[in-house]
């Protein structure tokens, strides 16, 4: 069994390449994907995305809103009340970008402080986003209390260091399609050295397809590829890192079912 503990459900190509939501998870399941954390970034998109989901027992949400999001609504109460929901495990995706976005830096960081505040009020998992931001991200993490809750640096790129330190916080490192990629050799390194029992694999999909399907949109069934890869990067069996991959998921989100 896998988890996509990171995948954006809403975003997918329905009118091409998958007939509904249904036949998404269908495709997964054949790869071994039993489970998939669809996650929010706006809050305004959050009341269709749990409809969405809400018939199926294998898919969790998260509420939160992405870094890159400066016209959405960030309005803590109304995410309080989104996020209390039971098939809500997490808030996010939160956190900075300072490499696309470093012109709303201050709002940036006035919405994710704000976020942390209420994943301690909901005592739920953090989803971060970080990027170009890194002794920004560790400094609010701690001065939050964001140790209090946990949660996930997704998509993870930076450096071993900033690694080290957010594990030493509770957090877990999960690791895209981007460690698939030919010009990858940095992160590569570092997903060698982050220890298996703080690891989770994630699509990011529609966005960063693995090699082989690069150029494709991407889906949760690669996470497949993912997990492949990563498991012959740390010199583990398939069966290992999917095991302690998946482990580590339900470990960190006590109230996503199985």
């Amino acid at each position: 069994m896998l988890v996509d503990s990171h995948c954006h459900l809403d975003r997918l190509d329905y009118t091409k390449k998958h007939t509904g939501i249904a036949d998404v998870i269908e495709k997964a399941q054949a790869k071994g994907i039993n489970h998939l954390l669809s996650v929010c970034v706006t809050l305004e998109d959050y009341p269709a995305m749990t409809e969405m989901i809400q018939p199926y027992d294998q898919v969790s949400s998260t509420c939160g809103v992405h870094p890159l999001y400066k016209e959405a609504v960030m309005n803590e109460d109304l995410l309080l009340e989104y996020a209390s929901a039971e098939k809500v495990i997490a808030i996010g995706e939160t956190g900075l970008d300072y490499f696309y976005s470093p012109e709303t830096k201050e709002w940036q960081i006035d919405a994710f402080r704000k976020q942390i505040r209420v994943a301690k009020k909901l005592n739920k998992p953090l989803i971060i986003h970080t990027r170009g931001a890194r002794e920004d991200t560790l400094n609010i993490l701690r001065e939050e209390g964001a140790e209090q809750v946990g949660g996930i640096l997704h998509c993870f790129t930076e450096s071993i260091e900033m690694a080290q330190e957010a594990m030493q916080m509770g957090f877990y490192i999960s690791v895209s399609g981007i460690v698939t990629f030919k010009n990858a050799n940095e992160l590569q390194e570092v997903i060698k050295a982050v220890p298996l029992e703080r690891l989770l694999v994630e699509t990011d999909s529609p966005y960063l397809a693995p090699v082989p399907h690069r150029g494709e949109e991407n889906e949760p069934a690669y996470t497949y590829n993912v997990a492949e890869f990563v498991a012959d990067l740390k010199g583990v069996s398939f069966a290992e890192l999917a095991e302690a991959t998946t482990n580590n998921y339900f470990t960190l989100f006590k109230n996503a079912k199985r």
